[in-house]
């Protein structure tokens, strides 16, 4: 899990924007956002991103040309570029004008940030992780069992995706957006209580009975797994 990132959104959609930068936030990461090319050009050559989503399409100067200046005065800092132009000579377009990702809109979330990370940790890759841990609570990803002191605990299939989401992101709110797109893969809200049900199920079998309670509600953003209250 990465800590806490800032993130330079360049996008003219005042709408589109709003979302990400409460996405990311919700995320725990620091979100900026310029509305046009040439303000996110002058805020990225400041510095101090972990990486900038540009839009392609941007009033004053346009995401490629912005990049293209950006990458001529030296900045390497990632760019993960977004865009509604999905071809394959868009998105070559794109990495070669100095994009490091290229996500054709619309787009799910939880794929851009998974992105977007991946992109911020590229100078330290790390090993693929094969079982999560959080105090005494373990998920073998390789046998698909579940521990906690010791002992087993029977995980349902979606059971066991929701707690390796949770534990893979141990520490960080995880909001309902999020778990719809990554466990259930709906692309939207159906409107049910169908997390809350799983969440309450998964809490009585990995909390129920123990001194220490590990997966907590955060009111208004989602939930976390984590050692501690």
């Amino acid at each position: 899990m990465l800590p806490g990132m800032r993130i330079l959104i360049v996008e003219d959609d005042a709408e589109a924007a709003s979302y990400l930068v409460k996405a990311f936030t919700e995320a725990g990461h620091v979100a900026d956002h310029a509305k046009d090319g040439l303000t996110g050009y002058g805020m990225a050559e400041e510095g101090g991103y972990d990486c900038l989503v540009v839009d392609r399409m941007l009033p004053k100067m346009d995401g490629l040309t912005m990049i293209g200046a950006l990458r001529g005065q030296g900045l390497q800092t990632p760019v993960l570029i977004l865009s509604a132009l999905g071809q394959v000579e868009d998105r070559v377009k794109g990495l070669r004008a100095g994009g490091d990702d290229y996500l054709p809109k619309p787009y799910a979330f939880s794929e851009l940030l998974a992105r977007v990370e991946v992109l911020a940790r590229r100078k330290a890759p790390q090993a693929a992780e094969t079982f999560y841990q959080v105090a005494d609570l373990r998920l073998d990803r390789l046998s698909h069992k579940v521990t906690r002191g010791g002992e087993d605990i029977p995980m349902q299939p979606r059971e066991f995706r929701l707690l390796e989401y949770l534990m893979r992101n141990a520490g960080r709110v995880v909001t309902r957006t999020m778990l719809l797109e990554q466990v259930w893969d709906y692309h939207f809200d159906p409107g049910t209580n169908v997390i809350d049900v799983h969440v309450s199920r998964l809490r009585a079998k990995i909390d129920k009975g123990q001194a220490k309670p590990l997966l907590h509600t955060v009111r208004g953003a989602g939930y976390v797994i984590r050692d501690g209250a």
